[in-house]
């Protein structure tokens, strides 16, 4: 039985960390972590989201966990390719209408690197595939009216990249990308467990300490947490516990590239525009806004209001599916 008839769009944030799909008319269908097990021997792929993510750092020499998506680009072809296959089968069924897809893209990618994600989606089954930035559909999944003249500045904090816009008219006018996120922040936690308690810890743990005590700004109550990790001094593991004001310590050097961008952007932006984002104030969408205090950082050193989004983890691909409505518009200038 054919579940779907033709025409069905499906909207994908194709994150670093996270895959969440949209399917119009059902809201988003789908939410796992982009990452994929392989077989090294026969190229077969074992697992794909949540399964294939427990066994990061936690498989044998033949099979590979890996994330095919870095800095909120496609770093392996043929695993993206196999992913997205997977998950367009998963919410679309074995319908013999091929789906429209739009997938969201970083800001600052280059030509080639959109190519690689139109190329992906069209040999993992799209019939016709359509790109939006991601400042953009952060923007409409915010809610905010971007068709309107006037400036709306959008921080959205994935897992590999962090873009910074103005939007107004419907189009970025200024707009910066930058590799330091999510990820980016769990390696700057393994780097200062590794130096100050002389342990190492894998990616998850340290996402465990980002997500549970992890902060940029002060505190009023010091919280903690038990980890455990390898000595590196006996090689035994050990278990040590990790306090807020140290997490605070490891993650304020990535949270500042993020304010320095944010700055950077809002002294290129034009000055009507600037007076329209002091009034409203900085949207902040995507998963790594959610570390604590990063709000509160950024006010700080702009003067400007700061808002976190309704469920901002979501906000990306809730603006890819809204942004699906205007599809048939969009079909006639489309690549």
């Amino acid at each position: 039985m054919l579940k779907f008839g033709f025409g069905q769009d499906v909207g994908i944030d194709l994150g670093t960390a996270t895959v969440i799909v949209y399917i119009k008319g059902k809201g988003v269908v789908l939410r796992e972590p982009s990452v994929v097990a392989v077989d090294r021997n026969t190229g077969d792929v074992l697992a794909v989201g949540g399964e294939a993510r427990r066994m990061l750092g936690r498989t044998p020499g033949n099979i590979v966990a890996t994330r095919p998506l870095k800095d909120g680009v496609i770093s392996d072809y043929t695993v993206t390719e196999k992913m997205l296959k997977h998950f367009i089968e998963k919410v679309c069924g074995k319908s013999i209408f091929a789906p429209r897809i739009m997938i969201c893209i970083p800001s600052q990618v280059t030509e080639v690197e959109k190519k690689a994600v139109i190329d992906a989606a069209m040999q993992a089954g799209a019939r016709k595939v359509f790109l939006i930035e991601e400042p953009i559909a952060a923007a409409i999944g915010a809610g905010i009216d971007i068709a309107k003249p006037c400036g709306n500045m959008v921080v959205d904090i994935g897992g590999g990249t962090t873009d910074v816009a103005v939007i107004s008219l419907g189009g970025s006018v200024v707009s910066t990308s930058l590799k330091v996120a999510g990820d980016k922040f769990d390696e700057y936690i393994v780097k200062y467990i590794k130096r100050k308690h002389n342990i190492a810890i894998g990616e998850r743990t340290a996402e465990d300490l980002k997500v549970n005590i992890g902060c940029v700004y002060p505190k009023i109550q010091d919280a903690e947490m038990d980890i455990r990790g390898r000595d590196l001094g006996t090689g035994l593991p050990k278990t040590v516990t990790i306090h807020s004001s140290e997490m605070l310590e490891a993650l304020i050097e990535p949270a500042m590239m993020i304010v320095d961008a944010v700055h950077s952007v809002l002294e290129k932006t034009p000055p009507e525009l600037a007076a329209d984002i002091s009034d409203k104030g900085i949207y902040m969408t995507g998963g790594g806004c959610l570390v604590d205090g990063l709000d509160k950082l950024l006010q700080e050193k702009t003067g400007i209001n700061v808002m976190i989004a309704q469920d901002s983890v979501s906000c990306v691909a809730l603006g890819t599916g809204k942004a699906l409505d205007n599809l048939d518009t969009l079909d006639g200038k489309s690549k």
